[in-house]
């Protein structure tokens, strides 16, 4: 058990490195400097690891006995650009309370 939630916030971690990645680097080339294929490959990067994201948070709510907030407040925090970094700590915690 305590991997599937070791494994969610890595995840979460990396979902949001790809959603800033696309919003702030891939988005830009590809309207400011003609480069949609940064928007291609990021996007699809970023496409598996929010499918990962949820595919994960659903597995830790299962696993740890979370309610359907948590799984909303997972939700909404991999929409808001920072949110999976705003929410580890919480997870840190969570994480540790087993």
């Amino acid at each position: 058990m305590k991997k599937t939630f070791s494994w969610f916030r890595k995840t979460a971690f990396a979902e949001g490195v790809s959603f800033l990645v696309l919003l702030f680097i891939a988005m830009p080339l590809k309207y400011f400097a003609g480069m949609p294929m940064a928007v291609t490959i990021v996007g699809g990067l970023h496409g598996v690891l929010f499918v990962a994201f949820f595919i994960l948070a659903r597995e830790v709510k299962s696993d740890y006995k979370k309610d359907f907030k948590w799984l909303a407040k997972a939700g909404l925090a991999s929409i808001i650009p920072f949110g999976t970094f705003y929410m580890d700590k919480e997870w840190k915690k969570e994480e540790a309370a087993g």
